[in-house]
């Protein structure tokens, strides 16, 4: 997905000569450095201090830029939080916040890098939008939209490769749930790289005798509460699975939704209120029950299936 990211970054600056990239030094991870090298002039290393990132981009995109900054999830998210708080998003500015190595694909650098908050603390901004792609397909129309907005967007990116779920052919519908698969037993929601498990495990489900209806929640912020809830109602129940703190991440902004509007019986999967461990990044998704076999488990459980 980041090396996608990176490509298109380029593609999108030959298209969009306002567009400029800003790094806190780590632009070989983030691979904008693939920018750099085509528009030097249009880049700008501000060293290891992602809030002054923050702040310069604001500046620019002030002055009719389109500024996207660049690092990893954990230290944007966090280090510059009061920046884009107070700067970007209290302003309205358009500034595009590119989280990298997002989730637990920083594996083996442990819990100080891995991103488990970053989908929490970006939604509750005030102005912001959030967008959490499901493959690499998904982020370049994603990208490509956020070029277009106004207002302040945060795009989490994996660092590890995805498996491809989302047709060339298909239009980004930002602000909008993608069904990917209908069912009329369950509904399973998931963003990000946990999509594609979600698939998988609809159609060991399906060997069972269970319809699942898999929801790709892209865009989080604002979530499409129409969709979810024409789902629920059909369905009785919902599985939420994310790469993500169990506490404010999709779950949290789905059970929002669902307790004012249609209660139904629920559960999810995620990173429990735990710091996670150092591993390789499949076997951590094993170990945090983010796979195919546990989202299976967990559905018959919720459905009192044994």
């Amino acid at each position: 997905m980041r090396e996608v990211y990176g490509e298109e970054l380029v593609r999108l600056g030959n298209e969009y000569p306002e567009l400029v990239v800003l790094d806190a030094d780590v632009s070989s991870s983030t691979r904008s450095f693939l920018f750099e090298q085509k528009f030097p002039e249009r880049f700008f290393n501000v060293g290891v201090a992602e809030a002054d990132m923050a702040d310069i981009a604001a500046g620019m995109a002030l002055c009719g830029l389109k500024p996207v900054i660049n690092s990893f999830a954990v230290f944007l998210t966090l280090k510059a939080t009061e920046q884009i708080r107070n700067v970007i998003c209290y302003n309205k500015l358009s500034v595009i916040i590119a989280g990298s190595y997002a989730g637990l694909s920083d594996s083996c650098d442990g819990a100080s890098h891995h991103s488990i908050e970053d989908i929490a603390i970006m939604r509750v901004m005030p102005h912001l939008n959030v967008v959490v792609p499901a493959d690499a397909i998904e982020l370049k129309q994603a990208l490509k939209h956020l070029m277009t907005m106004s207002e302040p967007a945060y795009i989490r990116i994996c660092r590890n490769p995805t498996p491809i779920i989302t047709d060339e052919s298909e239009k980004f519908n930002f602000g909008k749930i993608k069904t990917i698969r209908k069912g009329k037993d369950i509904t399973i929601a998931a963003c990000g790289i946990a999509v594609s498990m979600v698939i998988k495990a609809a159609d060991e489900l399906k060997t069972n005798g269970i319809n699942a209806e898999v929801l790709n929640v892209s865009t989080i912020k604002p979530l499409d509460e129409d969709t979810l809830i024409r789902s629920v109602k059909k369905t009785g129940c919902v599985l939420i699975v994310e790469e993500h703190s169990i506490i404010g991440g999709l779950y949290g902004a789905i059970s929002e939704v669902l307790l004012k509007k249609y209660p139904v019986k629920s559960d999810c999967i995620g990173i429990n209120d735990i710091f996670t461990e150092t591993g390789d990044y499949i076997e951590l998704l094993e170990k945090y029950q983010i796979s195919a076999h546990s989202i299976v488990k967990k559905a018959m459980k919720l459905l009192n299936i044994s």
